[in-house]
């Protein structure tokens, strides 16, 4: 499921925030099916990432957000009825990349539809509603958060998550 090495995201580079890609001291990626179990599997896998690289302050925080944007890419980025779907090309992919004091967590996606973020005033009209609130967890979890569309051959986009964090000491 895992695989690690910074060669792999150097295309999802292009839409984060200015970060000197040179100075990534870890990065991590894992291809994600489309079916449900894959946000366990992004949450395992973010857990198992984060405790190798000692960090410790930010972890429940970033596992909550890595569920949301893989979530999200699940029910809103992915065709409902795909002509083709390739069993060698997982659709959704959980890129990790370390700072000395940042992580980011990046969800590649097949769509390249921008995501629509809900205000608090939209959920106080409707406090009941049982979706809708993903990407206003990842701002209220998350440090920044913002998307770009991809070009090129992998097409889609990448939502990403940023996190100032600190070695567990």
């Amino acid at each position: 499921m895992g695989m690690n090495g910074s060669t792999m995201l150097e295309p999802l580079r292009q839409g984060l925030p200015p970060l000197d890609p040179s100075t990534v001291s870890n990065a991590a990626s894992c291809a994600l099916s489309a079916r449900y179990e894959a946000v366990r599997e992004a949450r395992q896998f973010s857990r198992r990432t984060l405790t190798q690289w000692d960090i410790g302050d930010r972890l429940d925080d970033v596992c909550l957000v890595v569920s949301e944007l893989v979530t999200n890419a699940l029910r809103h980025a992915l065709p409902t009825d795909p002509p083709h779907v390739s069993l060698q090309e997982p659709p959704i992919r959980l890129h990790l990349m370390r700072w000395t004091e940042r992580l980011v967590c990046a969800v590649r996606d097949p769509s390249r539809e921008c995501p629509v973020a809900y205000d608090a005033e939209e959920f106080s009209e409707d406090f009941s509603a049982e979706s809708g609130r993903g990407l206003f967890l990842v701002d209220s979890f998350s440090d920044s958060w913002g998307w770009h569309p991809l070009s090129g051959t992998l097409g889609g986009k990448v939502v990403w998550a940023l996190f100032g964090v600190h070695s567990a000491e």
